[in-house]
């Protein structure tokens, strides 16, 4: 004990405790000292204590989250609906995806990333929302849909693809190419409802998300849906965050409410 005593007392500059009869009685420099220690002992205290409710309605958050068309028009109005649902005024914000920048979340420029082929930095958290398989999409009386789809009636008729990057060719083109067939690509677009409201008056076919189709009023606006005729590996989308945004009640809301948000309308499981 005295060695320790001699230690604080060499740190401070003050003798702490000094004799007063048979007793050792604080210095008026350690009974300042040890108000100062309780407060400072009190705050680091708080830091292990669960945190206090956020009254969620009384906050104005706005999120930034970069998307693709698909979840937007999947998903963007209903995850708005519950952002609101308990915080009235909540904004939400969806900035175009791309691979043109891979320090939006270390920067935060944005405060979620969901996709699925962005090459991310290693600190980065993830978390799978859903998956995704594909079906072919035409207007309701085109001739692919005369008899059950085949690889050959499938190739048999012009093709739209869908690239943000603007590539001609992707997983679909692989599978059939090992089947000895491919596709006549006559159009790539940008995202995927870009050519719903012509693809209609046309006899080209359009490989699209299930989501796509599902979340579309196929007969209102005379398309048809169905699988494809070949399994293909399913795509995983994913919300993505940077580990500074962890334990923030706000950030972990958003988080919880996109995932729910899908999961309502998708099971992950779901092929």
């Amino acid at each position: 004990m005295s060695r320790t005593l001699g230690r604080i007392r060499e740190a401070f500059g003050d003798p702490i405790l000094v004799s007063a009869g048979r007793k050792m009685v604080p210095t008026p420099y350690a009974l300042d000292l040890r108000a100062r220690l309780h407060e400072i002992v009190g705050a680091a205290s708080d830091l292990f204590r669960p945190e206090k409710p956020i009254d969620l309605a009384t906050l104005e958050p706005q999120f930034t989250i970069r998307t693709n068309d698909l979840f937007i028009g999947a998903f963007g109005m209903a995850l708005l609906g519950r952002l609101q649902s308990k915080a009235p005024r909540c904004r939400l914000r969806f900035a175009p995806d791309g691979d043109d920048d891979l320090d939006m979340l270390r920067e935060g420029r944005i405060d979620l990333y969901i996709g699925a082929t962005i090459a991310l930095k290693p600190e980065i958290r993830t978390q799978a929302l859903f998956n995704l398989s594909f079906q072919v999409l035409a207007r309701a009386g085109h001739p692919v849909f005369a008899t059950d789809i085949t690889p050959q009636s499938l190739v048999a008729h012009g093709h739209i693809v869908v690239s943000r990057l603007g590539r001609w060719t992707g997983p679909i083109d692989r599978i059939l190419g090992e089947m000895g067939l491919a596709r006549t690509i006559a159009l790539v677009v940008p995202t995927y409802y870009s050519m719903i409201e012509t693809l209609r008056f046309s006899d080209m076919i359009m490989p699209v998300p299930d989501i796509v189709a599902r979340n579309l009023p196929l007969d209102t606006i005379g398309l048809k849906a169905v699988d494809l005729p070949f399994p293909i590996e399913p795509v995983t989308l994913f919300q993505a965050w940077h580990p500074r945004d962890d334990r923030d009640f706000v950030h972990r809301w958003l988080r919880q409410e996109v995932l729910a948000t899908t999961r309502d309308g998708r099971p992950i499981g779901e092929g």
